[in-house]
């Protein structure tokens, strides 16, 4: 998502309406992050991360307790699956005593990294004031070179396997150690972020209480290269709804990345035939949109959709501090946290 990934995007297009798909399919697959490299197979991928450690105490639970501090901590990890090793960084309030917390895993978009990502989106400044903790795992560079989450690829697409299984155990580690909230756990990303938020949301429903995807497209729109780059472009065929938990959507009206009929289609998978209730309105910092609701027969909202007139793709609200942020819009991190925190599971992950 950096000037580069666009400009190969943008060279894709033109040679895709030239006629010539096989240096389109070159360029995509650069913009995309390529070929897997040899060495690094997509389920048994290990990159071996260094986990840096700071110094905690034992809260009466057992689990590990960093020192209090007024802007809480924000610590960096690693976490190890039979698909590989990712690191990650993990916000931990300062309010927390060892109570259960709910949890918010980020999942940045291509070319961002954790600290991007948080400050783009200021999720850590709103965990500091709710008492919440964000993990944010970290895409790494053999596994992409583009560092995208690989949500195209058909082998990471299912439970148990590859980057959702990975991101699902690095989920689950950091709850056990410090003892979250199981109800309350919940998982958003911007563009490959948010396609994997959605895969994540269709693959372990009952770990994510709710899914928030923005400028992302739904799970399974894509198996290879060629899919994807069909599928930023025109759009994907969504899902059948199932057991997807409630998804919030937000999407740039504007966005010449992802095609703006993505999100609807996300929506679609997760509200299937519940009635919508329409609003339009103007952000206090300028940018009008318009917000459908979703509910249910029983009158419980399972989806949002945000559409958002004149933005393009870009994490709506977002601070200047981090890339792929639209300061003009509606602020997608305090409607996410609303919207999450409506929703928890009944039942023990």
């Amino acid at each position: 998502m950096n000037p580069s990934f666009q400009r190969l995007m943008a060279e894709a297009t033109r040679l895709t309406q030239a006629g010539d798909l096989r240096g389109a399919t070159a360029a995509i697959q650069a913009a995309l992050g390529g070929p897997a490299a040899p060495a690094a197979n997509d389920d048994h991928c290990v990159i071996d991360i260094e986990a840096r450690e700071i110094e905690v105490e034992e809260a009466e639970t057992g689990a590990a307790v960093p020192p209090a501090t007024p802007a809480g901590q924000f610590i960096s990890g690693s976490h190890t699956e039979a698909g590989g090793t990712r690191e990650y960084k993990l916000y931990v309030p300062p309010g927390y005593r060892g109570q259960a917390l709910p949890l918010v895993v980020m999942l940045h978009g291509c070319t961002q990294d954790p600290d991007d990502f948080a400050a783009g989106t200021g999720m850590n400044d709103a965990a500091l004031e709710r008492d919440f903790f964000v993990l944010y795992p970290a895409q790494a560079q053999r596994a992409n070179t583009s560092r995208c989450w690989n949500w195209f690829k058909h082998n990471h697409q299912r439970r148990g396997r590859g980057e959702p299984a990975l991101l699902a155990g690095m989920t689950r580690e950091v709850m056990k150690r410090y003892d979250i909230d199981p109800h309350r756990v919940y998982v958003a990303g911007l563009s490959a972020g948010g396609a994997m938020a959605a895969i994540l949301g269709d693959t372990y429903p009952d770990l994510f209480a709710a899914v928030g995807v923005h400028s992302g497209l739904p799970a399974g729109s894509a198996t290879d290269v060629q899919s994807a780059f069909t599928a930023m472009k025109v759009g994907a065929v969504a899902a059948p709804a199932g057991h997807t938990p409630a998804t919030i959507v937000f999407h740039g009206d504007q966005d010449t990345t992802v095609h703006p009929v993505n999100g609807e289609q996300v929506v679609a998978a997760s509200a299937g035939a519940a009635e919508s209730q329409l609003e339009r309105a103007r952000s206090d910092n300028g940018r009008e949109y318009t917000r459908r609701i979703y509910r249910d027969a029983s009158g419980r909202v399972v989806a949002e959709h945000w559409s958002v007139h004149g933005a393009g793709h870009a994490w709506s609200g977002g601070s200047a501090r981090g890339s792929y942020t639209d300061a003009k819009g509606p602020d997608a991190t305090a409607e996410m946290l609303r919207f999450f925190f409506g929703n928890a599971l009944h039942g023990k992950c």
